[in-house]
C-alpha cells in the first residue's frame, strides 16, 4: 500500500498536521508512516493546540522516541479523552503501520481545532510520492474508487474521515482477475 496515492481525506489530514506543526523545526511530517516514528510529530501536534499541557523543549530534547510517543499518547488520553490505541514500541520503528497512525491522527483531528488552509493543501500536493504501484494496489484503489463513486451523499468532513478510517480498517476484497 506504500505506493498508493493519497486520498483527499489523507491530504486534508496531512495538510492540517503540517499546518499545525509548522513552527516546530524538528518536525517535518510528509507521510503517515516514518514521519511519526520519533514521537516529535505527535507531541508537536498536541503542543501546537494545547501548549499549556507540557514543556515542548523538555520533551523534544531529553526523551527517547519511545518515551516521547508514550508521553504524547498519555497526554492525549488524560487531557483529550483519546484512548491509547497505539503501542509506542510499534510506532518507534523505521516504517510504522500507516492505518494505525491515520486512525490515531483522525482521533486527534476530531478533538483539536480543524482549520486547514488551501495553501497547506497545495503544499501537500507538492510532496514527493512513490511512483511504483503494484497490480494489487491498483486493483484495490480501483475497487475503492468504484465503491466511493456509488456512494453519493452530502457529508461533513468528520463523517468523511470516519468513512475513510473504516475503509482502511476493513478494506474491500479485491475482485478476482482471470489471467
Amino acid at each position: 500500500m506504500a505506493g498508493l496515492q493519497q486520498t483527499n481525506s489523507e491530504k486534508i489530514l496531512l495538510s492540517w498536521v503540517r499546518q499545525s506543526t509548522r513552527n516546530y523545526p524538528q518536525v517535518n511530517v510528509i507521510n503517515f508512516t516514518s514521519s511519526w516514528s520519533d514521537g516529535l510529530a505527535f507531541n508537536a501536534l498536541l503542543h501546537s493546540h494545547r501548549p499549556d499541557l507540557f514543556d515542548w523543549n523538555a520533551v523534544a530534547s531529553q526523551q527517547s522516541p519511545v518515551q516521547r510517543l508514550d508521553h504524547a499518547f498519555n497526554i492525549a488520553r488524560q487531557h483529550l479523552g483519546i484512548a491509547k490505541l497505539l503501542d509506542p514500541e510499534d510506532i518507534a520503528t523505521a516504517c510504522p503501520d500507516k492505518k494505525s497512525i491515520l486512525m490515531y491522527v483522525t482521533s486527534l483531528f476530531q478533538v483539536l481545532p480543524q482549520q486547514v488552509t488551501m495553501e497547506a493543501i497545495r503544499e501537500v500536493e507538492m510532496l514527493p510520492r512513490h511512483s511504483r504501484v503494484t497490480r494489487e494496489e491498483h486493483i484495490q484503489v480501483h475497487h475503492q474508487q468504484r465503491f466511493s463513486q456509488e456512494v453519493s451523499c452530502s457529508c461533513s468532513l468528520l463523517f468523511c474521515f470516519h468513512l475513510a478510517a473504516l475503509m482502511w480498517l476493513f478494506p474491500l476484497p479485491a475482485p478476482e482477475i482471470c489471467c
